[in-house]
């Protein structure tokens, strides 16, 4: 389901009163400079009915639920051990959540994350990876992270999949061996 963010409340707010004032100001696509704003006065004077006496000016006020960060994770861990096993919230930008620790969760996934980079991305097909084996943990990582879908499975099953888990540590839990 779609959340309407106030930005995109005020977007489409704006976007349609600027349609309406060109539309009423007959200033079409083939108008020249300075036509959208001839009729201006005339134009805000037609949109008034429609929009109950007044033309908004800002967006409505931002309601609590609006309000919540677009950075949250939900992660399930199997087969890890005792204690650590489960399914943990994360909100980030500010961290809380059922975390263990959910700044250094959300610290961690901001280190690795960068522009026109996907930190959740599987390791490439035919990579070089050594065969070494971190154990059977698995973990599924779903929601949103700057602003973008979030839903990837997690293994230590060789070396390129233990190091893609080992860099989330905290956000997954540290299964490194002691004295690593």
């Amino acid at each position: 389901m779609s959340q309407v963010t106030p930005l995109r409340r005020f977007a489409v707010t704006a976007s349609a009163a600027c349609a309406v004032v060109i539309a009423a100001s007959g200033a079409g696509p083939g108008a020249g400079p300075g036509a959208a704003y001839a009729g201006t006065v005339d134009a805000l004077t037609a949109v008034t009915p429609l929009v109950g006496g007044s033309v908004p000016l800002a967006p409505p006020p931002v309601r609590e639920e609006d309000q919540v960060s677009g950075d949250h994770l939900a992660v399930t861990v199997r087969h890890a051990g005792a204690g650590v096993d489960g399914t943990f919230e994360v909100y980030c930008h500010p961290a809380g959540g059922s975390h263990p620790d959910p700044a250094g969760a959300c610290d961690a996934v901001d280190r690795d994350t960068r522009w026109g980079r996907d930190v959740f991305a599987p390791v490439p097909e035919g990579g070089v990876c050594t065969m070494r084996y971190g154990g059977p943990a698995t973990a599924h990582v779903t929601g949103r992270w700057a602003g973008r879908p979030v839903d990837a499975a997690y293994d230590r099953s060789n070396g390129c999949e233990i190091e893609r888990w080992d860099r989330l540590v905290p956000l997954l839990p540290d299964l490194r061996p002691v004295g690593r």
